[in-house]
């Protein structure tokens, strides 16, 4: 039922693309050359849309910038939006280089991929918009059947009945247990047991089956998948055992063999590990040549309230379990014993100075990490690390705690936006920690920065 309409809209986004981006070009265009003659190098430029265009749009298609998004963060698909827009641009370039077309402006090309871009990406954040409140007020609807009224089923259903910004309308349920034939389940009938698939596929209008059976159905599920696939209609599994699984899994490949993957972690891609890389390099430049004199400050600052070096060096636990070097600007008298490694930091501590109580209240204490970012132990965004003290008792009182070395441990992190860092809870700490692991993007890190600095640096809980 909806298959049509899905089509229909995804020639209307194609062609808005389309629009876009001959717009821009053409913006572009004018923006470098103005309104001249039509000469024969003009000529050249007003012919290369028609190459230029439908290779971007290609590109688009085959990285799937037409699938469906109803359920996907606005994050996500900016971001995928974003890389295929550069891998066009840069077949663009590859194409005029390889062709020796050196005539083309490399302002106007230059123009036309940020103009281009930053306007499909308004023109999608418009009509998601748009979408969402068609679908919150019963438009655009995408209809679900749910075999298995179970538990699984049933949350399911409340999650999907609960975002009406997505359009998820559920039609009822299927379920063999004759006790609930004829029951309501969040106000939705369980209409019979699972005979009846072929004959609601026929005449409900269904868009959709979920199959959320327990694993002692197991026997039935091939023959509910070609019930689907016979009439043309989209089916997904939730596992039964999803509850018991760790993180957000992940179907791999081994050999043409399946493999489920329990925890699926972005930064385990080695481009993605790349562009972080490469953001960490550039932000971290940028922050020590910006704050450059106010280290000079804190350094004066540092020497004259106490004896003892600038910098404070502390063994913290980062990547894959590993002990690096961290470094701060010394907030404390330099003390004749290891205290510091196996104590917390308290509101009267007497190790404090008084200048090094206002460093650790705004945070300028960390400033010498970005140091830690350039020599690769760190990143500008991640989980904070800890000291290897803390890091063997948390290990075994704190559930998932070590997950949170899978990636590299940072400055500020998805915890510290949201308030929980210095003395407060560990449990609230880890669960924003592995979001972060299993969420991550370089949207998401930019995000993390940005509310770093809206939300301010003064540490209320930084002893």
């Amino acid at each position: 039922m909806l298959k049509k309409y899905q089509r229909f809209f995804n020639l209307i986004m194609f062609a808005l693309d389309g629009l876009v981006l001959t717009v821009s070009y053409f913006a572009a265009y004018l923006f470098k050359w103005g309104f001249y003659p039509i000469s024969q190098m003009d000529w050249l430029y007003l012919k290369a849309p028609l190459w230029m265009i439908p290779l971007v749009l290609i590109v688009y298609f085959f990285m799937e910038v037409y699938s469906p998004m109803r359920s996907r963060m606005l994050r996500k698909e900016m971001l995928l939006i974003i890389r295929a827009h550069a891998i066009g641009m840069i077949l663009i370039y590859g194409l005029l280089y390889l062709t020796k077309m050196y005539i083309y402006s490399r302002i106007v090309l230059f123009t036309f991929g940020v103009v281009s871009l930053v306007l499909i990406l308004l023109e999608r954040f418009m009509m998601r918009r748009m979408l969402r409140y068609l679908r919150s007020i019963g438009y655009n609807q995408k209809h679900l059947l749910i075999v298995g009224a179970g538990t699984v089923g049933v949350e399911f259903a409340q999650r999907a009945l609960s975002h009406k910004e997505f359009g998820y309308n559920v039609l009822g349920f299927l379920d063999d247990d004759r006790d609930k034939k004829g029951s309501e389940v969040l106000n939705r009938k369980v209409l019979g047991d699972c005979s009846l698939l072929p004959e609601l596929l026929a005449s409900k209008g269904v868009d959709e089956v979920i199959v959320a059976l327990p694993l002692s159905a197991y026997d039935k599920y091939h023959g509910i998948v070609d019930e689907c696939e016979k009439a043309g209609v989209r089916v997904r599994i939730i596992p039964d055992y999803f509850d018991y699984l760790p993180g957000r899994p992940k179907v791999e490949e081994f050999d043409e063999i399946p493999l489920l993957n329990i925890r699926h972690v972005p930064l385990d891609d080695p481009f993605n590990r790349f562009v972080k890389r490469l953001f960490d390099i550039l932000v971290s430049l940028t922050a020590i040549i910006l704050t450059l004199p106010l280290m000079v400050i804190i350094t004066a600052g540092v020497k004259l309230t106490s004896r003892g070096p600038v910098l404070f060096k502390q063994e913290r636990v980062g990547l894959n379990n590993r002990p690096f070097n961290m470094y701060k600007f010394r907030s404390m008298r330099v003390a004749g014993d290891n205290s510091s490694d196996t104590k917390w930091t308290t509101a009267d501590d007497p190790r404090k100075t008084w200048f090094g109580t206002f460093i650790r209240k705004t945070s300028l204490d960390e400033l010498p990490q970005f140091f830690n970012v350039l020599l690769g132990d760190m990143s500008v965004v991640g989980p904070r690390p800890e000291r290897p003290f803390f890091v063997e008792q948390f290990r075994e009182k704190i559930p998932k705690y070590m997950v949170k070395h899978q990636v590299k441990p940072g400055i500020t992190g998805w915890a510290q936006v949201n308030g929980w860092r210095g003395d407060t809870s560990i449990e609230k700490r880890i669960e924003c920690d592995i979001y972060y692991i299993e969420n991550w993007d370089l949207l998401f890190d930019i995000k993390i920065m940005l509310l770093t600095v809206v939300k301010g640096l003064i540490n209320r809980n930084a002893y």
